[in-house]
């Protein structure tokens, strides 16, 4: 009974994506207030369900240990990501979604979830230490995926990107297999902290594994239906209004980081920076290596390409954003000043969206 009730979020979005495939047409047609509050009352029923699948992916994870566990909880996190963008990338057109959102989740899962973790943690215990082995890991593979995805795509003729994107899909499949392999076999040690301890899933112990990963996928499956609703709201309020065009790709990575953000704090709280470490860059890896290949698929299947390359401002906060995060993550230990340099550059990234500038 306690299982049932616990998935009342899901009964609730289920509601509401009634209602929204009833009203969308009115709510389009009125505009205005009434557009917007169904926006947020579907960003809400979306952002509930996306809670429930970090929950039964963090069950799992408990249950497996690291680094097992975060890569679960990073691969539901990506796919919600992954099946919002695809949905809203069937509506008008916006050549440039993909490529914010993936900056955007970096700057959430880095600056965003990186710092606040440092700062609740080094509050509480001064500095909290983690391996250094998997931040390095980490970063290298982050600094040549984003070079490879969204660096060099700039240089790339217009008449040459079918096999550049055919290229950048293959080697980023080929590299998160090869990171996959190397985090869970050979280099497993690199993603553990020994002073952590494992904790259990108490509430649910009982529960078949089978039971969490049938309500995941079925949650993931709601996802994309709500996603639908949202995708015909927003267009039209973003036609209708001045309010910047990034909006769309803010919203796909706050929805995808918010159960992280909860899980890294309180991992963070409970002095299990290791955990923190692998869900901030975890996340960021996983979502330029499985997001980016799936939507470039998807364009050369179209024939339409996507535009990848990054602004100049996206590239600026993106190497002060590399540049903190190699001087800050090498010497195995966090504490709240180097977490507050992160959120600063969170904030900025904020300020810069709210202006309308990225």
């Amino acid at each position: 009974m306690k299982s049932i009730k616990s998935e009342f979020p899901v009964a609730l979005a289920l509601i509401v994506l009634g209602s929204g495939f009833a009203l969308e047409h009115a709510a389009v047609e009125h505009g205005g207030a009434l557009l917007w509050g169904a926006v947020l009352v579907i960003l809400a029923a979306i952002i509930g369900v996306a809670f429930r699948i970090a929950h039964h992916a963090e069950v799992l994870a408990l249950r497996f240990g690291e680094p097992y566990g975060t890569l679960i909880l990073t691969l539901a996190a990506v796919s919600v990501e992954v099946v919002i963008l695809v949905v809203l990338l069937q509506g008008a057109p916006n050549p440039t979604l993909a490529r914010d959102t993936v900056f955007a989740a970096i700057m959430f899962d880095i600056n965003g979830i990186l710092g606040l973790a440092a700062i609740v943690g080094g509050l509480k215990h001064g500095s909290a230490k983690y391996n250094v082995d998997s931040s390095n890991s980490f970063i290298s593979m982050l600094l040549v995926a984003i070079g490879i995805g969204m660096f060099v795509p700039d240089f790339v003729p217009a008449d040459k990107w079918p096999i550049y994107s055919a290229f950048s899909v293959c080697i980023m499949a080929l590299m998160y297999a090869a990171f996959l392999r190397l985090q869970t076999v050979e280099h497993r040690k690199f993603f553990e902290y020994s002073a952590e301890t494992d904790e259990e899933a108490h509430d649910e112990v009982h529960s078949p594994n089978s039971l969490h990963v049938a309500l995941m996928v079925g949650a993931v499956v709601l996802v994309g239906l709500l996603s639908e609703v949202l995708s015909v709201l927003l267009d039209a309020g973003l036609a209708a209004s001045s309010l910047p065009k990034s909006i769309p790709a803010v919203l796909v990575a706050l929805i995808s980081a918010s159960p992280e953000i909860l899980t890294a704090l309180r991992a963070a709280q409970n002095d299990r920076m290791q955990t923190t470490v692998n869900i901030a860059l975890g996340a960021s890896l996983a979502t330029v290596l499985l997001t980016l290949p799936v939507i470039e698929a998807i364009a050369l299947f179209n024939g339409e390409r996507i535009d990848m390359a990054l602004t100049p401002v996206q590239g600026g906060m993106l190497l002060l954003t590399f540049f903190t995060v190699m001087n800050n993550l090498q010497d195995g230990e966090t504490n709240a000043i180097e977490g507050i340099s992160h959120f600063a550059l969170f904030a900025a990234f904020i300020a810069l969206v709210t202006i309308g500038v990225i």
